[in-house]
């Protein structure tokens, strides 16, 4: 499958960067290139994208005020040298954000991740349960991923992250995306140990290392904690404490 991308960026070293690593995957093609949002928006309403490496600081339209606009948003990648524009990112359902600078290593994570996005788009066209059996016994239940049914086990799994219609299931040996809504592993996941704590995402309370600033890391991975969903998850900890 090819992943047709554009960037916008209105920093020429940052631009050039981005078209160097695009040029090294061999599943992207890079149609064009662009150095301020403005000029963007009627080549992404004539032409069929389906990832924008996209600025968020920018002069005139900002990348995220770029992406409010869009109608048919295709899957966006904002790079940028604030993290305080992450957490806008999650909201606006991007798949991923770079934080300048950026390796290479990290920017292939990021494009695997829109990967496997897309083509679950393309095996699964139309919308259905995917979760098919439980097994409350021995604690796991199987999930349509492409097209095969995977078995997780709860005890695996690290987080859940919401991107769009999907959902990417994060265990300790893999990232398993599926057509899905969270309210269906809401239900099915035991309450005791799973807790929604931003709108894109639930995490395992067993596998939380530390959280500062309402932020979680799990891993290598930080993740917010929404307004919304604070005042549950600091209440749920609160039973947790020694002493």
């Amino acid at each position: 499958m090819v992943v047709k991308c554009i960037a916008i960026d209105d920093e020429p070293l940052a631009l050039e960067i981005i078209c160097d690593y695009i040029s090294k995957v061999p599943f992207l093609k890079l149609e064009k290139t662009f150095d301020n949002a403005v000029d963007s928006i009627d080549y992404l309403k004539s032409s069929r994208i389906d990832l924008i490496f996209l600025d968020i600081q920018m002069e005139a339209l900002t990348g995220i005020q770029l992406l409010r606009v869009l109608k048919n948003k295709p899957e966006v990648i904002f790079t940028t040298a604030y993290d305080t524009y992450a957490l806008e990112g999650f909201e606006l359902d991007a798949a991923d954000y770079l934080l300048k600078p950026f390796s290479f290593e990290r920017f292939i994570k990021a494009v695997d991740k829109v990967y496997n996005i897309l083509s679950l788009k393309k095996n699964q066209g139309q919308k259905e349960d995917h979760i098919t059996i439980s097994n409350p016994v021995e604690r796991y239940f199987f999930v349509k991923t492409g097209n095969k049914l995977q078995k997780v086990f709860f005890s695996d799994i690290l987080f859940i992250e919401g991107q769009g219609d999907y959902l990417r299931i994060n265990t300790k040996s893999e990232r398993i995306m599926t057509l899905q809504k969270f309210i269906s592993l809401e239900e099915l996941l035991p309450q005791s140990n799973f807790i929604r704590v931003h709108k894109s995402f639930m995490v395992a309370i067993d596998k939380i290392e530390s959280i500062t600033r309402n932020r979680i890391k799990i891993g290598d991975e930080l993740i917010p904690i929404g307004e919304s969903y604070k005042k549950k998850f600091y209440d749920n900890l609160e039973g947790r404490k020694l002493g």
